[in-house]
């Protein structure tokens, strides 16, 4: 029996904050993209960051989104920058089956200096550094840790070395991060996060079509590296790479539709949606679990009128214990 052929308009679009795995057979290729939005204006809209730095973590939070859905077993994915530039620390992180959180520190005198001096570039921002992705399975086994230097180029970028260092995968990413001003119904200005992504990677059946001409040499190594791309995988890059910002983001423009436009002729394919949700993993309970680990003296020092607080960097939770709960006090 042939296929029904269903149009555009009739599919049901997986909408914001469902990540979207995809398939173009013609050329290799598997991937996910995803749209960001109600989520993301949560997870940026309890920090007030200034724009420069909620742009910079709605990229890794995209990122996280992408790569840690793809988990086929219970555990965490996170993807963490540490940096000697403004923003000296990035952190997002998944937790299956759907829960994502993030944070951002930065130094409000250094940034603004570099706001100040139109320095507002991701490499800027960050500085010098590394981008760590950790795996985490749980369940007592030794977390997997890869591990790329920030080297000035953007997390698209960096991500894509990731995975041809450690992984040995093509890969291609892109990210966009949009701020939209608009009015609520009551004519009130509203302002609003949006952000999408898409990760495409080459997946042959003959392993050695994937083979990836080596890394860069250094000071004097003029190789050209593309001479022995694929085909097929020269095309899904070059396509990837002409997505930008405003369709990724685009509340008009469904991912499915998107991937349409970009892949049509070659046939993409794509598969039931992965919800991702705003959902922090603190508790009271782990909370409490840590300061039962401390000193007496430890516990008295963090002790403020009869009580200790600690406030999940994360989600803003303020949890508050009197200091009787504590056998060392």
């Amino acid at each position: 029996m042939a296929e029904a052929t269903v149009e555009m308009n009739e599919l049901n679009f997986a909408g914001d904050d469902r990540v979207v795995p995809f398939q173009v057979e013609g050329l290799d290729v598997r991937g996910r993209a995803v749209q960001l939005g109600p989520l993301l204006n949560s997870i940026l809209g309890r920090h007030d960051y200034p724009a420069p730095v909620a742009r910079l973590l709605a990229e890794a939070i995209v990122l996280t989104a992408l790569l840690g859905t793809s988990l086929k077993f219970d555990g965490k994915f996170t993807v963490q920058t540490k940096g000697d530039g403004p923003v000296d620390l990035l952190v997002a992180d998944f937790s299956t089956p759907d829960s994502l959180r993030a944070y951002a520190r930065y130094d409000e005198d250094a940034l603004a200096a570099a706001v100040a001096e139109g320095k507002t570039s991701p490499p800027e921002l960050l500085g010098a550094g590394v981008l760590a992705f950790t795996i985490d399975h749980g369940h007592g086994m030794q977390p997997y840790q890869g591990i790329v230097p920030l080297d000035g180029s953007s997390l698209e970028e960096i991500a894509g070395v990731y995975f041809r260092q450690s992984e040995q995968i093509p890969t291609k990413v892109r990210l966009g991060v949009a701020e939209l001003l608009d009015r609520d119904a009551e004519g009130r200005p509203r302002h609003n996060w949006r952000a999408g992504g898409l990760v495409a990677q080459f997946l042959p059946q003959a392993p050695e079509r994937m083979r990836q001409p080596d890394l860069h040499g250094g000071d004097g190594d003029e190789r050209e590296h593309d001479q022995s791309d694929d085909d097929a995988w020269s095309e899904a890059r070059v396509m990837v790479e002409t997505i930008d910002t405003d369709e990724l983001t685009d509340p008009q423009v469904p991912i499915e539709r998107l991937l349409f436009r970009l892949f049509h002729e070659r046939g993409v394919r794509v598969y039931k949606p992965q919800t991702v949700v705003d959902r922090c993993s603190c508790s009271r309970e782990k909370i409490k679990g840590v300061l039962d680990g401390f000193s007496a003296e430890e516990i008295s020092a963090s002790e403020q009128e009869g009580e200790i607080a600690v406030t999940c960097e994360f989600c803003s939770t303020t949890y508050r214990y009197a200091v009787e709960e504590f056998a060392a006090a």
